[in-house]
């Protein structure tokens, strides 16, 4: 197991944990502090995923979080304190939202599916990384909210991703009245995939991790890609986009391996080329 370095206190600010199975787990550690996104959080993310989208190693990530709050957000205490900058905060907080936006965009570049593994609350830009992953398991206890409106500061970044995670007016919903939505409603507009009982969460973010894991890496990898390539262009682009890439794949030895191997019913060996 890593830890990253914690300006802010004792205990590392993340913890990523690499399985011989191929799959990576990644863990929030400010349990105190709610998993709050400080700046430092989010620059190591930032760093975590840098380094993950590198190793060759790592086939599938699980996104999860110490203790009872997935992850509450922004952190207000320090968006608060900066309001004593001699710019009235406008520098930290610029740099903050534009480092909380490459976060979530380095999430969807990620060569590897990102899996969030919801134990309870999530909330603002909380919320807005269990949009952002690509599969997302939330205990029956989970709870989920953008709850900006509440205190005067829309949720206008979280409104990105979850906009395009669940449907439009189901977003508006969440994003105008700040309200509390539990996991069986969050599974039922789309927002996670999976709902199961606390002790479940882990076991299953990981099966489905290392099913991912257990297929061809080029394939998923190359699958990962076009979807967010073509999901936000007009139809005729997304199919044209969509072809030159499964003409790629088609190329690929193990798009031959495996077709091969459905053809002659055998288990097919991959080799990730």
């Amino acid at each position: 197991m890593s830890a990253a370095k914690n300006t802010e206190g004792a205990a590392p600010l993340l913890l990523r944990e690499d399985g011989a199975d191929g799959v990576s787990v990644v863990t929030l550690n400010r349990p105190a502090a709610r998993n709050s996104l400080s700046l430092r959080m989010l620059e190591t993310l930032e760093e975590a995923l840098a380094q993950i989208g590198r190793d060759v190693r790592v086939r599938c990530v699980v996104l999860a979080a110490a203790g009872p709050v997935f992850c509450a957000g922004h952190d207000l205490k320090e968006i608060t304190a900066h309001r004593a900058d001699a710019d009235g905060g406008r520098g930290f907080y610029d740099q903050a939202m534009s480092t909380c936006a490459r976060v979530m965009q380095a999430i969807v570049a990620l060569p590897q599916p990102m899996i969030a593994a919801v134990q309870g609350v999530a909330t603002a830009a909380g919320c807005q990384l269990v949009a952002t992953c690509d599969l997302a398991v939330a205990s029956d206890h989970a709870r989920f909210a953008t709850p900006g409106v509440d205190i005067g500061l829309f949720c206008s970044t979280p409104a990105v991703a979850l906009a395009r995670a669940v449907p439009r007016k189901a977003a508006m919903e969440m994003l105008l009245t700040g309200e509390m939505i539990d996991a069986a409603e969050a599974h039922r507009i789309g927002l996670v995939n999976r709902v199961v009982t606390a002790d479940q969460v882990m076991a299953t973010a990981l099966g489905l991790a290392r099913g991912i894991a257990a297929r061809s890496a080029l394939t998923v990898r190359l699958g990962k890609r076009a979807f967010y390539a073509q999901v936000e262009r007009p139809l005729a682009d997304a199919y044209r986009e969509a072809a030159c890439v499964m003409t790629d794949n088609l190329m690929a030895r193990d798009a031959a391996e495996g077709i091969g191997a459905f053809v002659g019913k055998r288990k097919p060996v991959w080799e990730d080329r």
